[in-house]
């Protein structure tokens, strides 16, 4: 059974997301507080121009690019969408119950966009895609207000039942039950987290989702295009609303803050899993204590070698991404050639599914493998690679190998490609090809010590460097350390940090605050 992990690191400015299979890195996650444009928020935005010959509309919801609006994400309940809209803006609508709502006529799926929109008109919009390169966010008229097992459709009638649902029977009962609780005009997805839910789990649910669209519906009285209308929960909330079940084994973060949000969701979701959230409170980086920032520092890049000795070259172009294959010089072995070439496009195969899922490839992908001619090798590659990439939660297709070797895949792609970049710069001369000499960092770690100890001499300080001079202090029973309790009978905790440039040095108080000089 696959152990998953979720470690949150939490800054001021980020909060960073790491989803851990049995200890290897699947999936990593970043999120800035500041983002205001996420999948999933609701907006009121005004059309700023009509383009008949992509038949598609430009719309402005405050964001520097104009969002994109094609004609087949109006939604065949573009009318009533919009007449709840206007209604609801001037107050004729008052109450966000859909009740007594007169659904209009649909619109017609091979119609043309200026024969249902016009310029300057204000159109409750959700964003589909996060903005990508020079592209604006992509925007669909069709709202949905997804919860953990089941989906609102406003202006929609009927349920809908996940395919992933085990049995034929358990999908009657769902319908059954979300039929008997569905209120009038509202449509429903029953996802497949429902399976085996009371109804009571469905109707607390119900409740919180129909509060949703009363939010919507009172931000819109009197509103002036562009406005966000709804956001999304924020990435964590809905990572773990899309992802927890019963095999989501620890969940840890190292701030206090996400962690209470964390338990209060879970409480009210899941309340069996709160005993599997813990609160990090160690001296080391979160990322570092869970292996995180080793792998990430291992696993992007333009190159990436497998255990084996072959390696993997990523090239990202604006129209797709290519990876080439390669054997390398290290593999071998006595099994025939055939098998060999095999086995490495196999253990590609596996390496190249994980890393679409963690720097979230989206788009065409064209994969050279070594080249195979047994067909049923070929085969057997294929029904590996639909296998490996089957915990992929974005939509995807693979095509069998082409004759030239080439496998291709399409992968949804609904925000930008995570980049992160491995290098660094050179930690002793920071780029300038010069340094100083570092025989000296000893001395500006005590001179710098010297002077904390004379202006805040009761605080309790620790010092953290790389584990190269920590351990060049701790050498001969801790030298460095009892010498500076014998001058300031105060002893000075030293912690390693492989994150740190090796001459880096920095001291921090009583409240893990960095003690700035």
């Amino acid at each position: 059974m696959v152990e998953k992990e979720l470690v949150i690191h939490s800054t001021p400015t980020v909060v960073e997301i790491a989803i851990l299979e049995d200890g290897r890195l699947m999936e990593l996650h970043y999120q800035k507080t500041n983002d205001n444009f996420t999948v999933g928020d609701i907006f009121l935005g005004r059309i700023r121009k009509l383009i008949p010959g992509l038949n598609a509309a430009f719309v402005d919801i405050g964001h520097p690019k104009e969002a994109f609006l094609h004609y087949t994400d109006l939604g065949p309940k573009l009318r009533s969408l919009r007449k709840f809209t206007q209604r609801s803006i001037t107050g004729a609508h008052n109450t966000p119950s859909l009740d007594k709502f007169d659904l209009e006529p649909e619109i017609v799926k091979t119609g043309k966009v200026d024969q249902v929109l016009g310029k300057k008109d204000e159109l409750l919009v959700q964003i589909l895609k996060e903005p990508i390169s020079t592209k604006g966010p992509r925007l669909s008229c069709e709202i949905t207000i997804p919860g953990r097992y089941m989906v609102l459709t406003p202006f929609s009638e009927g349920v809908a039942v996940s395919k992933k649902v085990s049995t034929q029977e358990e999908k009657r009962r769902l319908s059954t039950l979300v039929e008997s609780i569905r209120p009038k005009n509202f449509g429903v997805i029953i996802r497949t987290a429902a399976e085996g839910k009371k109804v009571a789990d469905l109707h607390e649910e119900m409740t919180g989702l129909l509060n949703k669209w009363n939010e919507i519906h009172k931000n819109l009285h009197k509103a002036k295009a562009p406005t966000k209308l709804l956001s999304e929960l924020d990435k964590t909330s809905s990572i773990l609303r899309d992802l927890l079940n019963g095999s989501f084994n620890r969940i840890v973060t190292n701030d206090r803050e996400t962690y209470q949000h964390i338990k209060g969701y879970l409480e009210s979701i899941s309340p069996d899993h709160v005993k599997v959230l813990s609160h990090y409170k160690g001296t080391r980086s979160v990322f570092e204590h869970f292996g995180v920032s080793r792998q990430i520092k291992s696993s992007f890049g333009k190159t990436f070698t497998l255990p084996s000795g072959a390696y993997l070259v990523i090239e990202h172009t604006e129209a797709m991404h290519v990876v080439d294959v390669n054997s390398g010089p290290k593999v071998g072995g006595t099994a025939s050639q055939e098998n060999i070439v095999l086995s490495v496009n196999m253990e590609a195969a596996k390496e190249i599914a994980r890393q679409m899922r963690l720097r979230d490839i989206g788009g065409i992908i064209i994969i050279d493998f070594i080249d195979m001619r047994n067909a049923e090798h070929r085969k057997e590659l294929y029904q590996a690679m639909v296998g490996f990439m089957n915990n992929d939660r974005a939509q995807h297709t693979i095509l069998p190998l082409s004759k030239f070797g080439l496998m291709q895949i399409t992968r949804q792609r609904v925000r930008p490609e995570l980049k992160v970049d491995t290098s660094e710069v050179c930690p002793t001369c920071s780029g300038t090809g010069n340094v100083n000499a570092t025989v000296l960092v000893t001395e500006d770690i005590e001179r710098d010590l010297d002077f904390i100890m004379q202006n805040r001499a009761r605080a309790k300080v620790s010092l953290h460097v790389h584990p190269f001079i920590e351990a060049f202090l701790k050498q001969n029973f801790r030298k460095a350390q009892r010498k500076w309790y014998g001058h300031y009978y105060k002893w000075i905790p030293v912690y390693g940090n492989s994150d740190f440039p090796i001459t880096k040095y920095v001291f921090y108080d009583e409240n893990e605050d960095e003690i700035r000089l």
